[in-house]
């Protein structure tokens, strides 16, 4: 029987009144991870957007993930179930697991989970650690039309033949414009990269890919500088 640490739990409700939280269930090595909102207003929420991601990384050293994510709405002061992720973790491996939580475009609530399985008692090793789990290659995409889908595929295709994929989180995203245009962005770490209208050539789209594969390279280098000179 494995034994599950559970810890660093970053619970956060920023504006709106939605409340995101992540819940764990386990028995022997099966984890259940459980996406769950909450209503705290007198008044019907629609347009709302979740995202859980669960990233595990094995006793190799490789990463594997796990998305869903889907629009929902809610009743006056309802607790909801959003999803539900079933996964074994075996001794030695490491669980990162997100939930974010939108209302039109803007993030609203998000948690955040790390769990360790081990069958020792001795976990202070194990905790210090916890700022080397690395989120690498990881792009989470919140489009709205084909043409951002497509521009998320190529994108991604890009960036995992690149051989470069960087420990954060790339969030590709997409907000209508004027007619049937659109603008898509890609943000780092909260930041504005890139951000383009979009049109639905592919040499436009793949254009782009390599405009933001850059910028992305570029920002890279800018926060591992930033990181070594704050350890000065």
């Amino acid at each position: 029987m494995v034994v599950l640490l559970v810890f660093s739990s970053v619970n956060a409700q920023l504006n709106e009144h939605v409340l995101g939280k992540i819940n764990i269930l386990s028995a022997d090595n099966l984890v259940t991870i459980e996406a769950q909102a909450e209503n705290e207003e007198q008044i019907f929420k629609e347009d709302l957007f979740y995202t859980l991601l669960a990233l595990k990384r094995n006793t190799s050293g490789n990463f594997s993930s796990n998305r869903q994510s889907g629009n929902f709405s809610m009743e006056p002061q309802e607790r909801k179930k959003l999803s539900e992720i079933k996964l074994n973790i075996e001794k030695g491996e490491e669980l990162k697991i997100y939930l974010f939580i939108k209302h039109h475009e803007i993030l609203v609530a998000k948690d955040s989970l790390f769990i360790l399985s081990s069958r020792s008692v001795q976990y202070e090793k194990e905790v210090e650690e916890e700022n080397g789990f690395e989120l690498k290659g990881i792009v989470i995409e919140s489009v709205i039309t084909k043409v951002g889908k497509d521009f998320h595929d190529y994108f991604y295709q890009a960036y995992l033949v690149s051989g470069n994929q960087h420990p954060f989180i790339i969030n590709i995203k997409e907000k209508p414009y004027f007619g049937y245009s659109s603008i898509i962005t890609v943000e780092v770490d909260d930041k504005q990269i890139y951000e383009f209208f979009s049109k639905p050539e592919e040499d436009y789209l793949k254009s782009a890919v390599n405009v933001a594969m850059q910028k992305i390279n570029q920002y890279a280098k800018q926060r591992k500088m930033l990181f070594r000179n704050s350890k000065i």
